[in-house]
């Protein structure tokens, strides 16, 4: 479908596509005059990834958008969880997975120039030294939602399903750190894993990230052994993980074999150049900024999902619609959770529930009845506890395609 031929020169739906659209559906477009201008409606936008893969093993709903490195994410309606098991998880990679892992002579070393000496320890040293903990944590890739930038950036074109919410646990790393003795002028850590380049060169380096020293001292930072009470999956890094909620997954190094005590920002693989960084002013769209003028990708954006129903659910007129779905924000808390029906035109709240523990989402539950026969679309829209909303369409678009938290939209038809 040519997109600049559906809208006149103001950016709004012509009379004309919106005839041909409903014609399409087999029934009107509720709410077809409050459509927001350049929106073209759920039903008709082109899907951001490939087809499910039949050769995925465990489950075939699963979206494949790379294999090597693998890459793969599952549609909204499988997130329905309040905690995300393995099987229903993106996997977002940057190198291969190890071939071989010998959990019995697996070591954790901490090193770097702000520590006061480096230490090392076995998998039974960190279980038997230091107390365990268990916490829930959302880790989003920060592309989730690249495919819904236009124009196109770069990179995997994630849809909406590159976020979890599992239990991991583990070790706090802030009792290691303490273990170990921190110099002053600690500022950054940085990961280092036992995943190998695409290239499968053991020289060159696959993905090496970091975050700021308060980051790492938090109670709820983990280097984790378990995901969901069972040993982390191969896929999502086992033996030994760190976890890092809130902040882009890519953080949350797996196969975790070293973390560096930096007196500086890390500078590992994907820490430097405009990897996992946002302009710092505003841009217009297509454009890309030289890279002095980005900063680093902290703090997850506002965001919510809905899981239930799947998109294209048929409801009998004057039946109630039960919505479900899970909502998060980074650092912070959601405060408020709304849908709207009449393409944000109007709000109804949802009931909004605590988080199990900080930085895990919250799920969130709402009643809807739809007033005609038609086609329509349902929007989820969260705003966190600083007041900060998610846009309705699109946000501030950045080159590299990175955190978009547009409402997540369902189509449903009333018939």
């Amino acid at each position: 479908m040519d997109r600049s031929s559906l809208f006149n020169r103001r950016g709004f739906l012509k009379k004309s596509t919106l005839a041909t659209m409903a014609g399409m559906l087999g029934t009107k477009i509720a709410f077809a005059d409050r459509l927001p201008t350049g929106y073209l409606p759920l039903a008709f936008q082109e899907p951001g990834h490939a087809e499910p893969n039949p050769m995925l093993i465990k489950n075939k709903d699963l979206i494949v958008l790379n294999d090597k490195p693998w890459n793969v994410e599952p549609p909204a309606h499988l997130l329905d969880d309040a905690v995300t098991p393995a099987d229903k998880m993106f996997i977002r990679n940057n190198g291969l997975i190890p071939e071989s892992i010998d959990v019995a002579n697996w070591k954790l070393t901490i090193n770097g120039e702000s520590v006061k000496a480096a230490k090392t320890y076995s998998l039974s040293d960190l279980k038997k030294k230091f107390k365990t903990y268990s916490y829930q944590l959302v880790l989003e890739c920060a592309g989730n939602g690249r495919s819904g930038y236009a124009p196109q950036t770069a990179g995997n074109q994630w849809s909406d399903g590159a976020v979890s919410c599992a239990e991991w646990t583990g070790v706090r790393l802030k009792d290691i750190l303490a273990d170990v003795g921190l110099k002053d002028d600690a500022v950054y850590i940085g990961y280092f894993g036992k995943d190998l380049h695409i290239s499968q060169d053991a020289t060159k380096p696959v993905i090496s990230r970091g975050v700021p020293i308060k980051k790492a001292l938090e109670d709820e930072t983990l280097v984790a052994w378990a995901m969901n009470g069972k040993d982390i999956p191969l896929t999502h890094g086992h033996p030994l993980r760190l976890v890092i909620g809130g902040w882009p997954a890519s953080v949350s190094g797996k196969w975790l074999h070293t973390i560096a005590v930096r007196n500086k920002v890390h500078d590992g693989a994907k820490m430097t150049g405009k990897s996992y960084k946002v302009p710092i002013n505003p841009v217009q769209p297509g454009v890309d900024p030289p890279e002095d003028q980005f900063r680093i990708i902290e703090s997850m954006p506002v965001k919510s999902l809905i899981t239930f129903p799947k998109t294209g659910a048929m409801v009998d007129l004057g039946q109630s619609i039960s919505l479900r779905g899970h909502a998060w924000a980074g650092d912070r808390a959601v405060k408020t959770m709304q849908v709207s029906f009449d393409f944000g035109s109007t709000w109804q709240s949802c009931k909004l529930q605590s988080p199990k523990n900080r930085l895990a989402w919250q799920q969130w539950t709402a009643e809807l009845k739809l007033p005609q026969k038609g086609y329509y679309e349902i929007w989820a829209r969260a705003v966190d506890d600083a007041g900060v909303s998610q846009p309705m369409v699109m946000p501030q678009w950045n080159p590299e395609g990175y955190c978009n938290n547009a409402c997540h939209r369902i189509a449903v038809k009333v018939v």
